[in-house]
Formats: C-alpha cells, structure tokens, sequence
C-alpha cells in the first residue's frame, strides 16, 4: 500500500533531509519525489510505500504532521485509498 505525503510551507535548509529522515523512522519508503521552490515558498509531494511500516497508519501520519509542525512545515499524509475512491464515483 502506498501514501502521498505533501510538504509545504516557507523555505528553508533541511526541509526534504527532516521529511525523508521522518520516513525512513517509520519505515515508509519514499519511491517518487517532486520537489519545488515557488518565491519564498516550500512544496514537496512524495509517493510513499508503506509496505514495510513499523507502526499502523495512523501513528505514521500523526508523526509526520508533528515533525513538520516542529520543522515549520505544513506535513499531509494521504493514504492512497482516498484517490481509488475518488476514482470510482
């Protein structure tokens, strides 16, 4: 099963290192990557592959979104379930 984590937020160094760190914590594994600056802003959208996720869904997400809160980013996990559904209607 895989996510979409999107990363947002003003600039800075060590954005995409504390993001990627947060990942390999929990064992996702990060198979795509697109990355970009808009003026002073931050914006980031990775496709995760949470096969080998050492804690449940949940627990992921809410770790990703408290590690960018303390970095000063915006951190969304989506489980990949929300755009299968959206497809089907």
């Amino acid at each position: 099963m895989k996510a979409v984590v999107t990363v947002t937020g003003k600039d800075r160094v060590g954005i995409i290192a504390m993001a990627s760190c947060e990942c390999a914590k929990y064992g996702a594994n990060i198979v795509d990557i697109s990355q970009t600056v808009l003026g002073e802003y931050f914006a980031m959208i990775m496709l995760v592959d949470l096969d080998e996720l050492s804690v449940d869904f949940k627990s992921f997400a809410d770790g990703m979104e408290r590690a960018g809160g303390e970095c000063g980013v915006d951190i969304r996990v989506m489980h990949e379930d929300i755009f299968n559904s959206m497809h089907r209607i």
